[in-house]
């Protein structure tokens, strides 16, 4: 009894010596950890694309397996057996193929339209920038406030922008021609590299498909057998809430998005704004993106239909109000319902947080994680009420707190005495 609590307390202390390094390492040093893990996830990448692909797909994969399960029992009257491998894989071949069709249908309309928008957009660079010269130049010579006081500025900063350009600018951009031509190749060979991971990516989720419930078994017999049967329970019943969470959001804000992108490219085309193809994509595409999304994507399409037609950018702009209070107000909740279950303040707030750390990635994925946290601080409140006896509705504590009652007694006394005298 004795050796086992002497093997507790030094399994206590050396964990926490090695929770101290960590953390001292990470933010006080050159990050080891950080980078081992970073050099961990390069290595990993097909493993956790396809993790990524067969977590997006299962659902697909899933429903197919029940209508060929009714097909089949429709057509010979006899049923399947319960974990069929011929099923299994002909269900996940039909979700795969049915996906990459869909992507190169979606592509081969796609990707040209896109390219003759840039190609468009890059020959009519000069006339644009005449035309925003000319702009400038009339708001110049007019006679308004704004015109003379936006001169001012510039006649005091012509000076101190040329020395900028000529010392820093110029020596910058000499230098940088060197490391430019070699990021193409460096972004040539990463998109080479993407590729292959992706591909891989495909196999891996083809297996992990395959072995779904297997998998799932040996989880969770691992988490019954490394932890008590009660906290097993919590583990599980968390899991099963936390995928709830991300199924809902992420595959929901995807199906939103897409649906975005093809509303505003058919609206666009029969509106016949310029570059519909490349600013279809982008409202999209910056759609995933939870209440900053509609704004980032609509600005700079803004701009460039205004670089065409100021007539236009404003029907363009009032469009884009109109197709982002739909989705706000009926197809997002449609879709997605209420899957993470916090207000619009919390997913500001994730998102700004997400964004800080992780880039358009934590601004997409801020909002989920910010929903498990939460969940899992309620769980543990709740719980800790529970066994106090105490009431886990919030409303219940507002004006719950007493005055102290030496408090009371003494301001009573305090008025008996000014009574008597």
């Amino acid at each position: 009894m004795r050796r086992t609590q002497y093997f507790k307390w030094g399994l206590t202390a050396f964990l926490t010596v090695c929770a101290v390094l960590i953390f001292y390492d990470t933010f006080y040093q050159a990050g080891t950890l950080q980078q081992f893990v970073s050099r961990l996830a390069s290595i990993l990448a097909p493993v956790l694309y396809g993790f990524a692909i067969a977590y997006l797909l299962t659902p697909i994969m899933s429903w197919l397996e029940k209508t060929i399960r009714a097909l089949w029992r429709r057509a010979t009257k006899k049923e399947l057996k319960p974990r069929s491998g011929a099923l299994r894989l002909v269900s996940i071949l039909l979700t795969e193929a049915a996906v990459i069709f869909l992507l190169y249908l979606l592509m081969s309309v796609l990707i040209p339209q896109v390219a003759d928008s840039v190609t468009t957009l890059i020959n009519n660079a000069e006339s644009y920038y005449r035309k925003v010269y000319r702009w400038a130049q009339e708001l110049l010579n007019s006679n308004n406030e704004i015109a003379v006081w936006l001169a001012a500025r510039i006649t005091e900063r012509y000076s101190d922008g040329m020395d900028f350009l000529t010392n820093q600018v110029l020596p910058w951009a000499q230098k940088a021609i060197g490391p430019l031509t070699n990021g193409i190749w460096s972004g040539i060979r990463g998109a080479v590299g993407f590729a292959f991971d992706l591909i891989v990516g495909i196999i891996v989720s083809i297996y992990l498909m395959g072995m779904k419930e297997k998998s799932l078994a040996r989880c969770c017999k691992a988490v019954y057998a490394a932890l008590p049967e009660e906290k097993a329970d919590a583990v599980m019943r968390g899991t099963r809430k936390v995928n709830s969470i991300f199924s809902g959001f992420v595959r929901g804000k995807l199906l939103d998005s897409l649906i975005i992108g093809i509303l505003c490219f058919i609206c666009c085309s029969l509106l016949k704004m310029p570059y519909t193809p490349l600013v279809s994509v982008v409202v999209g595409v910056t759609n995933v993106i939870p209440f900053f999304g509609p704004f980032l994507g609509a600005v700079p399409s803004a701009f460039l239909i205004l670089l065409v037609s100021p007539k236009q950018c404003l029907v363009f702009v009032i469009f884009i109000v109109i197709l982002q209070q739909f989705d706000g107000n009926i197809l997002g909740p449609k879709i997605l319902g209420d899957a993470t279950g916090i207000s619009s303040f919390w997913v500001i707030v994730a998102i700004l947080v997400g964004g800080g750390f992780a880039g358009v990635l934590g601004m997409f994925i801020g909002v989920p994680v910010f929903a498990c946290a939460q969940e899992l601080l309620k769980y543990l409140m709740d719980k800790r009420l529970r066994k106090r006896n105490m009431p886990t509705e919030a409303y219940a504590y507002v004006g719950r707190a007493k005055d102290d009652p030496a408090e009371i007694t003494e301001e009573t006394t305090t008025d008996n005495d000014k009574g008597t005298v």
